[in-house]
């Protein structure tokens, strides 16, 4: 064959080679879980069940990394406060270090009590059950990572528990008042994300980018918010991310938390005014000053995300391993070491690998992200989370970041339309006036502070008429009013997936679990 020809298979074949990398490294890392496990559980019996659970378990716990961390680093990636290559690393440690520090020794077998696990009084149903549904959680993830959809990890598992307990033991065995709850988060944890991610948004806005003197807001206001982050991050660790290892309650979090934001404060606010004189006062240079602090934050948010959904990936695992050693059913069962490494490992194997994809889609394909409202997003995603806990509401952390992500893009679109329509009423009011005396009306209009703007059109309307706009010109103005910043299409496509997370993971466990047994009986 010529060289020319063994080019052009090579140029052909390339786009193939990094998928084939990371399938090579996938499998081969489920096939060293094989081998560790079946070397450390010897002849104990039906082993080989447990040695195929601990390989689901490993495909789960990847395709957890793969899909759920990119809400916890995507925005910061996204706003380049991290490189990709920086921010896969810092997760990577963090979620691995929350697993295994802090991910618990013991774990509910059955996700949030959806089914009643007493109702299965045979061990070998049981075992069928948690592995039908481990195997569907993974193989929608896997499916919805490869569609760039960011879903929900606890709720794929909860539809594989639910539809294989259900295949098991009849819609009797199933909660359903739960479910219906499970199904309210789908709009409450994206509703309290927004809305949470969009009021900061909006206070940064008037407290700060509003303001005429840029830099001077920055200095009163940066330290406020950053100290917010600390009260607030600081108290989510405390609550989910070390509840395994230190148990405290709701106002003992909040103290320390307040304790420690007071010393984040002081330590900020001395930093910010030693260097207010290399501070650019512009929009880009305050959003410098959020690029350390949203570090922390991606840090802390893996921390806790390992430390709280590793049990997606080894509930139903360590379930199989208690049932199998001990031939019964529990409620909970202990997690030996070997299992949390599945997990820990296999997320930061999962996020190394296919992550990328979903990281870019939180981070840059849904809307345009800087500093601050990547911020916003992080703060969102922490406040969310413990008012969630203290009005005992379930959400779904996954919602709950997209959720702000589409929170901070709705009210950009909003504002601009506003400012828009002050442009136009400007201009209206210059109506049939010398072009640069309008331009320099405007040039002035947009360095006021917000009141100030307001100010400014009040005197417009008491000293000049209103021009009267024809039927054309008012469509041209709504057209620029409407200016999207959110990509419609991600915002369907999510929220599609959002809704047949739950039944189609059911789905598919059902029928693996009909499989599986058709398998095991004689």
């Amino acid at each position: 064959m010529e060289l020319k020809n063994i080019s052009q298979i090579e140029q052909a074949t390339r786009f193939g080679q990094p998928e084939m990398f990371r399938f090579g490294v996938a499998l081969l890392f489920v096939i060293l879980i094989m081998l560790a496990a079946g070397m450390s559980l010897g002849d104990i019996p039906q082993n080989y069940m447990l040695i195929t659970a601990a390989m689901v378990g490993g495909y789960m716990a990847m395709n957890i990394g793969a899909n759920d961390v990119a809400n916890n680093v995507g925005p910061a990636v996204g706003s380049k406060a991290l490189t990709l290559t920086g921010a896969i690393a810092i997760a990577a440690i963090c979620e691995a270090g929350g697993a295994l520090i802090a991910g618990g020794d013991v774990v509910g077998t059955v996700k949030q009590g959806i089914i009643d696990p007493t109702l299965i009084t045979d061990s070998d149903s049981f075992i069928w059950l948690m592995m039908a549904a481990l195997l569907a959680g993974a193989l929608w993830l896997n499916i919805a990572t490869a569609l760039g959809a960011p879903v929900s990890t606890t709720h794929s598992i909860v539809g594989g528990v639910l539809g294989a307990g259900v295949a098991a033991g009849g819609p009797g065995i199933a909660n359903w008042g739960t479910m219906g709850q499970i199904a309210a988060s789908w709009v409450i944890s994206p509703l309290l994300g927004g809305v949470i991610a969009a009021g900061f948004l909006y206070l940064i806005k008037r407290t700060i980018t509003y303001q005429e003197d840029m830099k001077a807001a920055a200095q009163r206001v940066v330290p406020v918010l950053v100290a917010a982050m600390a009260w607030a991050f600081a108290t989510y660790l405390a609550m989910k991310g070390l509840k395994s290892v230190w148990k405290v309650e709701f106002g003992g979090a909040a103290l320390l938390g307040l304790g420690f934001a007071a010393l984040v404060y002081l330590v900020v606010r001395h930093l910010i005014d030693a260097a207010a004189g290399r501070l650019v006062g512009d929009k880009a240079g305050i959003n410098r000053l959020f690029t350390v602090p949203l570090i922390f934050a991606a840090a802390l948010l893996s921390f806790a995300h390992g430390a709280n959904d590793v049990a997606n990936a080894i509930g139903p695992l360590a379930a199989i391993n208690d049932a199998v050693l001990h031939g019964g059913v529990a409620t909970k069962a202990s997690i030996p070491l070997w299992v949390m490494l599945v997990g820990a490992f296999g997320i930061a194997i999962g996020l190394a690998l296919y992550g990328p994809k979903l990281i870019r889609t939180v981070g840059s394909e849904i809307t345009e992200l800087d500093q601050m409202r990547a911020y916003c997003i992080a703060m969102a995603a922490a406040i969310t989370v413990i008012l969630a806990t203290q009005l005992g509401l379930p959400v779904s952390s996954t919602h709950i970041a997209v959720g702000a992500v589409f929170g901070v893009g709705f009210l950009r679109e909003f504002l601009k339309a506003s400012y828009s329509k002050m442009v136009a009423e400007v201009k209206a009011h210059h109506h049939g006036k010398d072009e640069a005396e309008v331009e320099a009306f405007l040039i002035e209009f947009r360095k006021a502070s917000l009141a100030n703007k307001a100010l400014m059109l009040q005197q417009l309307k008491e000293h000049s008429a209103r021009a009267e706009l024809s039927k054309k010109e008012r469509k041209g103005l709504k057209r620029v009013y409407k200016t999207e910043l959110v990509k419609r299409s991600a915002l369907m496509k999510i929220v599609a997936a959002w809704v047949i997370t739950v039944p189609v993971s059911g789905l598919l466990a059902a029928l693996l679990y009909f499989t599986i047994r058709g398998f095991m009986l004689p």
